[in-house]
């Protein structure tokens, strides 16, 4: 536990949902619900007018819709994120070159770390609170002109109270938690407050009378280690205390890239189970790549109809980014995996990553196989075009351009006459469009024929012009 409160914990406001009300004028102040919208879809973030209906990340989506008809559902766009992430980032290194990401919305800061740091270590002990305090909220000025988003920022001298700081701070605001307050903060909170407290562990804590944070503080460690053992029950009394001595860290080592799908309906064809296996392996390597990684061990994910999940990888003689290589590998992991009774979820992964790659010669006989014009991959799966694979839904290698066209709720479009716009919906052969811009008024609505050729996918505006 640091002595100021030099630690900060940056936490973006529903940070997809927020990114989609500002990038579409006609949702702000609405419900917005952003997720996997097929009937097995779960909600990724859920803006505050939603939340007050009792959507919240990780529900069904079909849970969601019940809870909350009249919200808006969309599509995530991450690459949008991502850029939104990589702006707020690099705020956050003008104030510290101690940066610690959580994920594209969330990270730590050490504000003694850099010349900012020595500067603020001068700074006399009555005026550290004023003096943190007014570098967050800088920062979260920044964020709100770069971006046009709010953030939540908590500051203490731990990364435990900055983090609960951060949430008690929702929406759109700032604590600092100053030395000598940290009891009096804590102990009104509920026990889930603390990290490592899942549902089962506070009703274990409940039924022994404990209920708040207070309460656990005041059972002592050695109660909390009888109750919860000794490693859980050591460390919960100490985050109850308010002891938490976890430094910043800029660097966190990735130890696997995965992508997975979840179907809207059990695959039960073999050729479709290896097909999609296929289509998984290559949005691992682009991930793999974009990331300037490679890595050793292939790993394949498949979750039946009945939930039991199955892990199977193989380990290569060294580490490769080579798709025809990863593609190969988990075809082979699939053939060893009966999928008769049907596949609800698959995955694949490369783990053992390193920075560099060794040719393999076993690639390279493959690459030269599809060079000469041989098919690559499970049963021809590459031969398909790049719409086949890009869709679960559609499995044929010849596909009809009506079906090429598929229109997703939240999809960047521009259209050769209106301009820029986003789809609302689609079906019945139309997709509806409504035409506005970042920053903007609400624009206009209007319906075309799902083929028309003045109609096309475009990238994401900027947020803020």
């Amino acid at each position: 536990m640091r002595s100021a409160p030099t630690v900060l914990h940056l936490d973006m406001d529903a940070f997809y949902a927020s990114v989609e009300q500002a990038s579409k004028p006609s949702l702000r102040g609405k419900a917005v619900i952003v997720g996997g919208l097929g009937p097995r879809g779960v909600v990724a973030t859920a803006s505050y007018e939603a939340r007050v209906h009792g959507v919240h990340s990780a529900m069904a989506m079909a849970h969601a819709r019940r809870l909350c008809p009249h919200a808006a559902y969309l599509i995530p766009r991450f690459a949008l994120y991502r850029r939104v992430s990589d702006t707020v980032m690099g705020l956050l290194h003008e104030l510290s070159p101690l940066v610690e990401p959580l994920s594209l919305d969330e990270a730590f800061v050490d504000l003694e770390a850099g010349e900012r740091g020595e500067r603020l270590r001068a700074t006399a002990p009555e005026a550290m609170t004023a003096a943190v305090r007014e570098r967050g909220e800088r920062l979260r000025a920044d964020i709100a002109a770069t971006t046009g988003l709010t953030a939540s920022v908590g500051i203490a001298g731990s990364k435990l109270l900055a983090k609960i700081g951060s949430e008690a701070a929702k929406p759109d605001g700032l604590v600092v938690i100053e030395p000598g307050t940290e009891r009096a903060f804590l102990g009104p909170k509920p026990v889930r407050t603390l990290w490592g407290v899942g549902p089962a562990t506070a009703d274990h804590l409940r039924r022994a009378g404990i209920t708040t944070v207070a309460d656990v503080a005041e059972a002592g460690e050695a109660e909390l280690v009888r109750l919860l053992g000794r490693a859980h029950g050591a460390s919960l009394y100490a985050m109850a205390i308010g002891h938490d001595d976890r430094p910043v860290v800029a660097e966190r080592d990735v130890k696997s890239i995965s992508v997975e799908d979840t179907f809207d309906v059990d695959l039960t064809d073999r050729a479709r189970v290896r097909a999609e296996v296929a289509r998984l392996a290559d949005r691992c390597v682009r991930r793999l790549r974009e990331a300037g990684r490679s890595g050793r061990t292939v790993v394949l994910k498949v979750r039946h109809y009945d939930f039991t999940t199955l892990t199977r990888s193989e380990t290569l003689r060294a580490p490769t980014d080579d798709p025809v290589v990863v593609k190969e590998t988990a075809d082979r992991l699939i053939e060893a995996i009966d999928t008769t009774g049907g596949v609800r979820l698959l995955g694949v992964g490369v783990a053992g990553l390193a920075d560099f790659t060794q040719e393999d010669l076993f690639a390279q006989a493959g690459q030269a196989a599809a060079e000469a014009g041989g098919e690559t991959g499970p049963e021809g799966a590459d031969a398909a075009p790049e719409e086949a694979r890009a869709d679960p839904a559609v499995t044929s290698a010849v596909v009809p351009e009506a079906a090429a066209r598929l229109w997703r709720p939240g999809q960047d479009v521009t259209h050769e006459e209106y301009g820029p716009g986003w789809v609302q919906g689609s079906g019945v052969g139309r997709v509806t469009v409504r035409f506005e811009v970042p920053g903007g008024v609400p624009g206009r609505v209007r319906t075309f024929p799902v083929d028309d050729p003045r109609l096309s996918p475009s990238e994401p505006l900027p947020l803020v012009p």
